[in-house]
């Protein structure tokens, strides 16, 4: 099947593609829907301008192109993702009264069909909305302004001292919960890119990374989303500013057009990002089906 963008566009308040998450409004088309529902009759197989290809050989989600609805003022685009128990999610872009209803039971059948443990629908605002809520899709357009490379103690990983470099061990296990033990792993490796990160007391105080850039389904140079995070004991005192505005400057001089992120609204990320100017482009939110 072939969405119609005549039906489609009306709807989308956001710039959010089922599976493969936001993308710039310059590149949002009903292509780029019908691509995900190739890449669902291949077994797995990403999209080349997929941001997950950096971490997996295989696509953990997929669209479940049989349980599509698709008509004038309401399209539901549901997915399965194998990772734990399963999970369907049922994207709603809807303006009819009944969207919601039609949405949840759609996303109960499908989980009952396909042995998932979970069933969520997830609905979008646009960036106008007065109740934004949820997670807020972010835009640093690196054409617009000038990103100068900040004073302080951020340097790429490989640029610091032995010593200090031994402390990111300990660092990445008291950030597990952003992020960090994988993605130290993956910098062990030699799987990733630049991590920036910041130094204080002879230790490991905070990161942003890692910095690479990929191009977007339309060949735009685009930097990726990074893990980003301080120590407790370090926040409050600009450091994860003088991070943000390190990567950023990165982004800039390494031939990035933009980046795209995802902030929980009113969260410290969230905060960051709006006091720096970036651009927001819409809201995604959820809730559970079953």
């Amino acid at each position: 099947m072939r969405f119609r963008w005549d039906w489609l566009r009306p709807v989308v308040s956001a710039p959010y593609v089922p599976t493969i998450g936001p993308v710039h409004p310059s590149v949002l088309t009903e292509d780029l829907f019908t691509d995900t529902l190739i890449a669902a009759s291949t077994d797995r197989w990403f999209l080349r301008y997929d941001k997950d290809i950096r971490w997996s050989d295989s696509k953990d989600e997929t669209v479940l192109v049989e349980g599509i609805v698709h008509r004038p003022g309401q399209t539901l685009i549901p997915t399965l993702s194998r990772r734990g128990s399963g999970m369907v999610k049922v994207h709603l872009y809807g303006i009819e009264p009944d969207s919601a209803f039609v949405a949840t039971e759609l996303a109960q059948k499908l989980a009952a069909e396909h042995g998932a443990g979970k069933a969520r629908i997830v609905r979008f605002l646009g960036p106008e909305a007065p109740d934004g809520r949820g997670t807020r899709i972010q835009l640093q357009d690196f054409r617009a302004t000038v990103h100068p490379a900040p004073d302080g103690p951020v340097r790429p990983f490989d640029e610091w001292p032995a010593g200090a470099q031994g402390t990111f061990a300990a660092f990445a296990d008291e950030m597990t919960a952003d992020g960090f033990t994988f993605l130290y792993q993956q910098m062990r490796a030699g799987m990733v890119g630049p991590v920036l990160t910041a130094v204080l007391d002879g230790k490991v105080a905070g990161a942003i990374g890692p910095m690479e850039i990929r191009p977007d389904a339309i060949g735009t140079p685009q930097l990726m989303p990074q893990y980003f995070g301080v120590l407790q004991d370090y926040r409050g005192e600009g450091l994860g500013r003088l991070l943000w505005r390190a990567a950023m400057h990165w982004g800039q001089v390494n031939g990035a057009a933009y980046q795209l992120l995802q902030t929980e609204v009113r969260g410290p990320s969230d905060r960051l990002c709006r006091s720096e100017g970036l651009t927001s482009l819409g809201f995604t939110y959820w809730w559970q089906a079953s």
